[in-house]
Order: C-alpha cells, then structure tokens, then sequence
C-alpha cells in the first residue's frame, strides 16, 4: 500500500478503497549482501485485474505475512489464492484460503516481469545489494513506480 501518499491526503479528504473478492498473494526471495543473508519481497495481487494491492520486504517471517494481511485489510478480501507455503496455513482462515498453481499464474507472471526487470531479484546473478535498506529502496521504487505510477 502507498504510505505516503495516503499520508499526503488532507484529512477531510474521503479514502475510497474498492472491494475485493479474490487475491493472489505469493513471495518472491532474494539476496542482500551474500547468499547467506536473504531478503523476501510478500505481495497480493487482484486476482480479476492482477493490479498489485500491497507488498512487504521483510525476512522470511510469519510476521512478514501479518504485515501484509493487516494491509489488505481495507480490501475486504474474501479468498486467498496462495502456494503452500506454512504460514499460509498458519495465518490465513481455512475457509478463505485456496491452495494451488492453477489460480496463483498472474502472481508468477509478475514475479517474471520483475526478475527480468531488476536485476537484484534474478535467480542466478552477482547483482546483490549491500544492504538491506538499499534492497527495500530499490525494489520499492520500482514497484511504486511501475504498479503505483508514482516514485515516492
């Protein structure tokens, strides 16, 4: 969710968030600094439009997961489609919770498009960030930039 922007909004200003019945969520894992210290991008997407509603950069936590659900909160989300990944199972109700490939392939298409943008989040590449500060910059830029249509 764009922060600051929502930060920006006068306070009389009226926040519309549209409902959503279906969500894509899925976690795409990096490297910063060394192999040994990995960097987690978590985000769900529309699974009708596939425009991305939220995202966390975080470790490999299920206090990463916490984080974005409390985000998608204002979406009203009604079923998850994930892969399965425990703290899905952990986290997310039984009864709002689909586990499987076959509903999950714009998420994977997006984690396509960025591993091809972005360098930092190819599979085998020797373009690491020496921090993570400059990783969470860098990858929130861009998905701010191309998803939102703003840098921030």
């Amino acid at each position: 969710m764009n922060r600051p922007l929502l930060e920006q909004l006068k306070p009389t200003s009226a926040i519309v968030v549209k409902h959503i019945e279906e969500a894509e969520a899925d976690e795409m894992g990096s490297f910063v600094h060394s192999k040994q210290q990995e960097r987690w991008l978590r985000h769900a997407i529309d699974h009708q439009t596939g425009h991305v509603l939220a995202y966390v950069l975080a470790d490999h936590t299920d206090q990463a997961l916490v984080e974005l659900k409390a985000l998608l909160e204002p979406f009203g989300v009604q079923t998850f489609y994930t892969d399965g990944w425990g703290a899905y199972a952990r986290l997310v109700d039984e009864d709002q919770h689909v586990v499987g490939k076959w509903n999950t392939q714009k998420i994977e298409r997006k984690h396509l498009t960025l591993r091809t943008r972005i360098k930092r989040l190819a599979r085998k590449t020797i373009c690491f960030s020496k921090s993570e500060w400059l990783y969470d910059i860098v990858i929130g830029l861009f998905i701010n930039r191309y998803e939102f249509g703003q840098a921030v």
